[in-house]
């Protein structure tokens, strides 16, 4: 068997990364700081919100059903967020920042009150971080965290649960449900069943289709093999040119040292935050529904 600590690992992210922009996969997934040598990431409060909220949730996997909702997860949350709260969370001010809050409690509460398939079995993934082999023969391994597997036992199968903290729908060209499908079926025993996306914030369930997993093998593979040769031949161009586009314009500010270093996380990578004019903020954050 290849060497683990020489394959290329992608993700979804990684490879959503790639997919938009090859400078801005390169910035974020393997150039580290000459003086740290750690990665780079950018706080925002979208990933602010959403790390806060996944965290809580993610962690009631482990705990026995009977057990599970004994703390409120708004008591958790509360206590989550001090990680997030100020800069650290990319909040400017503290209007914005209790803007966020208040959507992370509504989100958990609505959980409490509708907890769904929280109540019941959950399958837990023995590994920190599944993985498996996507291709010995090209020394490439499929890595990702799933937020949760409900345990459907009629038929002694499991659910894919993606909990979404945004407000916008999943594009249907997302490689989602691809790389989630084969990192459940090969990461533990049971047969995969479904997907679920589950929006909090709008309190909506929805069943997704799954691919044919051979369907979903050889898009993913492909898609890493450009990734690997790329990383072979050190290419990482940004398609829009020197002018850099949205994905990668950011991760060159740190670089010219625009941006504010405000600590480092559990991973090691450092972290900074980007004051952004109007025009560069995501459509979710430029307007609110109220």
């Amino acid at each position: 068997m290849p060497d683990k600590f020489s394959a290329v690992w992608v993700s979804h992210t990684s490879i959503s990364d790639f997919l938009q922009c090859p400078r801005a996969y390169y910035l974020k997934n393997i150039y580290k700081d000459p003086k740290t040598r750690h990665k780079m990431q950018i706080m925002s409060p979208p990933l602010a919100l959403g790390q806060v909220v996944h965290s809580v949730l993610e962690s009631l996997s482990v705990v026995p059903t009977k057990d599970r909702f004994q703390e409120s997860l708004v008591t958790k949350f509360e206590r989550n967020w001090l990680a997030v709260t100020g800069k650290k969370g990319g909040f400017f001010d503290s209007a914005t920042e209790a803007k966020y809050k208040d959507r992370g409690r509504a989100m958990l509460q609505q959980v409490m009150d509708n907890p769904g398939p929280l109540t019941g079995l959950a399958v837990k993934i023995k590994e920190d971080l599944p993985h498996y082999w996507l291709s010995e023969d090209d020394g490439i391994i499929l890595c990702g965290k799933i937020d949760w597997l409900e345990y459907l036992a009629d038929t002694d199968s499991v659910n894919i649960i993606d909990f979404k903290t945004s407000k916008s729908e999943e594009s249907e060209s997302s490689l989602q449900l691809p790389i989630y499908h084969l990192l459940v079926h090969n990461c533990q025993h049971r047969q995969v069943q479904k997907a679920t996306y589950w929006y909090l914030e709008l309190g909506t369930v929805v069943d997704k289709t799954l691919p044919p997993l051979e369907e979903a093998h050889q898009q993913i593979l492909k898609i890493a093999k450009e990734i690997k040769l790329a990383r072979q031949l050190e290419r990482f161009k940004c398609p829009h040119g020197e002018a850099g586009c949205f994905a990668c314009r950011p991760f060159e500010r740190i670089l010219q040292g625009e941006a504010e270093f405000v600590g480092e996380n559990e991973y090691h990578q450092d972290i900074y935050v980007l004051p952004r004019a109007k025009q560069e903020l995501t459509k979710e954050e430029q307007s609110e529904l109220l």
